[in-house]
């Protein structure tokens, strides 16, 4: 195995890490996103992710750990303090960074394994540590797919990544126009319930137990009429204090857990 070693931060690599890292555009343009820490690592890889190059800085990883996260194809660069601390984004350091191939995400690359998937919808998200709790809760629930309609952000951002803790790897994910997951819906018959006020009954009446989508919005802007139109039901979760409302990766637990324990959490 050839190992390459990187000693300055103008490298043209490190230079394009650095904009992976920081640009949305760049990991679209390049089908490219960065991933530090070996648990995140070793989570894409289980999600079939493609690890295209390891960067390590020895201090703090060494070579004989890379042996769990490489392949024929994985290119090894040794990276020295100075280039580490330059490309790292997290402030507790581990000494590893992935370059990795993103998935495409489409809704139609969606597929389930029973006739009655549990899917959660999250319309236009914004804020990365909401969509990195929407994820970790869709894993404890280790429901069917998390589905993201209007993304205000791409999937790989970095800080997505982080407050997931890796969980973008362990959910099955598509992206998609609120119409287009809509169509997909009904033509896969799966019942929707949308987080709304409007002609709205408590969520913890329904029968979540059939193919069911349960679908919120933000704080600020809450869901948009298609989805309130589409539902079979709208729904809420009573509130009982001075606000009516709640953090979405909040609301999103507490239903999709309630829609789990009618199905005696299987």
């Amino acid at each position: 195995m050839s190992i390459k070693k990187i000693t300055s931060t103008k490298n043209t690599l490190i230079k394009e890490i650095i904009l992976l890292k920081e640009k949305s555009r760049e990991r679209k343009k390049n089908g490219q996103f960065i991933i530090e820490g070996e648990r995140e690592i070793l989570l894409a890889i289980k999600g079939s992710y493609k690890i295209k190059t390891l960067l390590y800085f020895p201090e703090l990883f060494s070579f004989e750990r890379l042996n769990n996260l490489i392949n024929n194809d994985t290119e090894i660069i040794e990276i020295t303090k100075d280039v580490y601390t330059k490309i790292a984004y997290r402030e507790t350091t581990e000494g590893i960074i992935a370059i990795t191939k993103t998935k495409e995400n489409t809704i139609n690359s969606l597929s389930f394994k029973t006739e009655t998937p549990l899917i959660l919808i999250a319309e236009a998200p914004e804020k990365p540590g909401n969509i990195g709790a929407i994820l970790r809760t869709a894993d404890a629930a280790n429901i069917d797919a998390v589905i993201i309609a209007n993304p205000k952000t791409d999937l790989y951002n970095p800080n997505i990544i982080r407050s997931s803790v890796g969980c973008v790897f362990t959910n099955q994910i598509a992206i998609g126009k609120t119409e287009e997951i809509i169509t997909f819906l009904k033509q896969k018959s799966i019942n929707i319930y949308s987080a709304i006020l409007q002609e709205s009954k408590a969520y913890h009446e329904q029968d979540y137990t059939k193919a069911t989508a349960i679908i919120v919005g933000t704080e600020a802007t809450g869901l948009s009429n298609e989805w309130r139109e589409a539902a079979k039901q709208n729904i809420k979760i009573p509130m009982q204090g001075a606000i009516d409302s709640m953090n979405v990766s909040v609301a999103a637990g507490i239903l999709i857990f309630e829609a789990k324990r009618q199905r005696n959490f299987q």
